[in-house]
């Protein structure tokens, strides 16, 4: 069954996912084991698949769609406490750039991948960043842009983040994350970021990787 439901999610097969998803369930199957075995190491696959180059965009939206929708059957026994989220992330995109695209399908790989969403939204004042991640107790906080001018304002947030929770002595249990068209990984090294992904799949995977370390 597990091996069903990982080659279902791999297909990106949202019917046969739900469908399956559900006989594990009565069938009385470890909700653990259905997340972690059948469905996250299967969008660990999709990952591996779409970063190589085999495959693209959107089949891996169709995978993580399917995924995303097992989650949502299994919501019931995941809120029972029976299967924890891998982390918390706090994401948005920063002031003064109003694109919400690729923000969404990071969302979407985080989610599929296990993590909790706090979705701040598009043009996002960098105190917000800040108040997100002490409410949330986030694990790791995510800066997107798309636009060039935006990159002034990902360094302004990421400097503020890495003062405050530096003075809140909590510096080193977050980790700041920055993602977008703009940026590169020497850019996330100047401006003190812990991590730089080129793109959705990259982010839920250095996230996870990220947080097993920490």
């Amino acid at each position: 069954m597990l091996e069903s439901i990982y080659e279902d999610v791999v297909r990106g097969d949202l019917k046969r996912v739900t469908e399956h998803v559900k006989a594990a369930l009565e069938a009385g199957l470890d909700v653990d084991n259905i997340l972690n075995r059948g469905m996250i190491a299967a969008m660990d696959e999709v990952g591996r698949r779409f970063e190589s180059g085999k495959i693209f965009v959107p089949e891996m939206i169709m995978a993580a769609r399917a995924m995303l929708a097992g989650v949502d059957i299994m919501k019931p026994h995941l809120l029972k406490g029976k299967a924890a989220p891998l982390g918390k992330v706090v994401i948005g995109t920063v002031k003064g750039d109003l694109h919400d695209i690729g923000k969404n399908l990071v969302i979407m790989m985080l989610e599929a991948t296990g993590f909790e969403v706090v979705d701040l939204g598009i043009d996002v004042p960098e105190s917000r960043f800040l108040e997100a991640v002490r409410k949330h107790n986030a694990q790791l906080v995510a800066l997107s842009g798309l636009l060039t001018t935006a990159m002034s304002e990902m360094r302004a947030t990421a400097q503020l983040l890495n003062r405050e929770l530096k003075k809140d002595g909590i510096r080193e249990q977050v980790t700041v994350m920055i993602g977008g068209a703009p940026v590169t990984q020497s850019f996330a090294d100047e401006i003190g970021a812990d991590l730089y992904a080129p793109d959705a799949s990259s982010a839920a995977r250095k996230a996870k990787e990220r947080l097993r370390k920490a």
